[in-house]
């Protein structure tokens, strides 16, 4: 065959080699808006090295490998002892290691950690998405274990350590743990009081053994584990470790791995508690707001990981319409596709916006951002998740045909994208969460209008939109059957709201006409004609 026939043109160079943190305009203004001035140098310096990591070609590769290579379960030794071993491809705790020693389980104990540790996730977890769920379960273990001060003192310094170490062994021997979560059993999902895993008291205070199963327990590896179970008093939190304090293995059986759509490299697990010892957290009967808080850091987590699939899924494909001609020019300049890419910018910048106000919020740590979160946790976490697949699987039509083969890397996104929309509640479980904090706790919707009203004023068509939604609140007949379409105008607003007073004014009003103003079709690409589309796009365009 002749060798010019392999000469490739018209191809864009390989993505590869950048910071994906400085790249981020959105994002590192976002992180400018938060952090205090006499920290941020210090915090940008710090999420550069992690950007720089996270857009190097050897990221890259390990999470290509860690998902080619996906967890494997070992049952027993070879002398037919049960071991209850996951095996990771080395790629994985490569990934794993890097997150950990770059602060992202560190966050409830350092000056904007919140915000830090929010953007650093948002960046790293762009390199690959798997190894994200133990990092977030380890970080958002802190608040449930607060609730019992000698198990926080304990455990605290551990989970917040920057020390990776990777093996099953005493937690007071290792530099670092990791913490997993086990609520879902298989006749209850997300009705966890339908939970019966039992909990039977020891004769020592506190202490107690389970026998029941988890339907669903993720990074079964991990140094210990937050579940559920059936108490004496009624359903409780419990602290399981996997190796006790004299290093024998805790009874736990893991009775399989999950083969699931995407989320390839991380293990998901069916475990079995069989005389397993536990550590009550918190007060008997009260293990749903023991955890709840747990629940709530994560599904921040949902949303930061959503927004950071979203904007790796836009970077990806306006990089490729920057370099690719087709029709006589450069497709980035074809009005159409302008549109289409313009559009997806928009999904992904009010995502980070919103991501990083939830995360300033929790550093603020007052009284009114905690109503305020009470809320907008809830509605970000049911918005932000649903709209990433689309955005994932419009991204990587850009990209044609090459989007739809593997090595492009569209197809993890996409798979991986309808996870975050799932974990911790699908959409119908936060959008009743939102019902019950209007009906019960007007202090958050007090917080939400008033975070909603600083906006006020600067955009005819947010006016309107906050107008409608103090309508629908107003009016709470058959609200269940409509709580869906309320909570997605509660987020829309919100995000408008934040637009409005912190992008750019070309992207305030792109958003703002057609989210909230109506002008927008059912697709992506439907944006008004009128609008300066060229900036939008310019805006979220990587330099390599």
């Amino acid at each position: 065959m002749a060798a010019t026939t392999h000469t490739v043109t018209n191809q864009p160079p390989p993505l590869v080699g950048y910071d994906v943190f400085t790249a981020d305009r959105a994002l590192g203004e976002a992180v400018e808006r938060h952090v205090a001035p006499e920290l941020l140098d210090g915090v940008q310096e710090e999420l550069a090295v992690l950007g720089r990591s996270a857009g190097s070609a050897q990221a890259q590769e390990w999470g290509v490998l860690a998902n080619e290579n996906p967890p494997t379960l070992r049952t027993h030794d070879r002398y037919g002892n049960r071991i209850d071993e996951v095996e990771f491809h080395p790629s994985w705790h490569r990934l794993l290691g890097k997150a950990v020693s770059s602060g992202l389980t560190d966050a409830w104990g350092r000056p904007a950690g919140h915000v830090r540790r929010a953007a650093g996730f948002l960046v790293w977890t762009q390199a690959e998405g798997g190894h994200g769920c133990p990092v977030s379960m380890t970080h958002a273990a802190v608040p449930a274990l607060r609730t019992d001060p000698a198990l926080a003192a304990e455990w605290e310094p551990r989970l917040t350590s920057h020390v990776y170490e990777q093996g099953l062994r005493p937690a007071a021997e290792k530099g670092g743990v990791l913490f997993g979560m086990g609520m879902t059993e298989k006749q209850g999902g997300s009705d966890v009081r339908a939970n019966t895993t039992a909990a039977a008291p020891l004769g020592a205070d506190g202490e107690y053994v389970l026998t029941g199963h988890k339907w669903f327990c993720s990074a079964p590896m991990s140094d210990g584990f937050l579940v559920l179970a059936q108490a004496p008093g009624g359903l409780t939190c419990f602290l399981v470790p996997r190796v006790l304090d004299d290093g024998t293995r805790n009874a736990f059986a893991i009775q399989r791995l999950k083969d699931k759509l995407g989320n390839k490299s991380n293990a998901s697990s069916e475990v079995e508690f069989d005389g397993t010892w536990a550590r009550r957290v918190g007060e008997e009967g009260r293990g749903v707001r023991t955890i709840i808080e747990m629940v709530a850091a994560t599904r921040l987590d949902c949303v930061i990981g959503s927004a950071a699939i979203m904007r790796q899924a836009v970077t990806q494909a306006v990089h490729h319409a920057s370099h690719r001609s087709a029709f006589g020019g450069v497709l980035v300049e074809k009005p159409l596709m302008r549109n289409v890419l313009a559009d997806l910018a928009l999904e992904s910048e009010a995502a980070t916006t919103l991501a990083l106000r939830l995360a300033a919020a929790y550093d603020a740590d007052t009284e009114e951002e905690r109503a305020f979160l009470r809320l907008a946790v809830p509605a970000a976490k049911y918005w932000v998740t649903k709209r990433c697949t689309p955005v994932a699987g419009e991204a990587l039509e850009c990209l044609g045909g090459n989007g739809y083969v593997e090595e492009s890397g569209m197809p993890r996104l996409l798979r991986e994208a309808p996870l975050n929309s799932i974990w911790e509640g699908s959409g119908n479980v936060q959008a009743l969460d939102v019902l019950r904090a209007l009906q019960r706790e007007p202090a958050a919707i007090n917080a939400f209008l008033q975070e909603v009203g600083r906006a006020r004023g600067a955009d005819h068509r947010l006016d309107g939109a906050i107008k409608g939604l103090l309508t629908e609140l107003a009016d709470l007949d058959g609200i269940e059957g409509r709580a869906r379409r309320l909570v997605e105008r509660m987020a829309l607003v919100l995000q408008g709201s934040l637009l409005v007073r912190w992008a750019p004014p070309e992207v305030a009003d792109a958003f703002c006409a057609s989210r909230l103003g109506g002008d927008w079709g059912a697709a992506f690409g439907t944006l008004p004609h009128s609008l300066d589309l060229a900036s939008v796009v310019e805006r979220a365009r990587v330099e390599v």
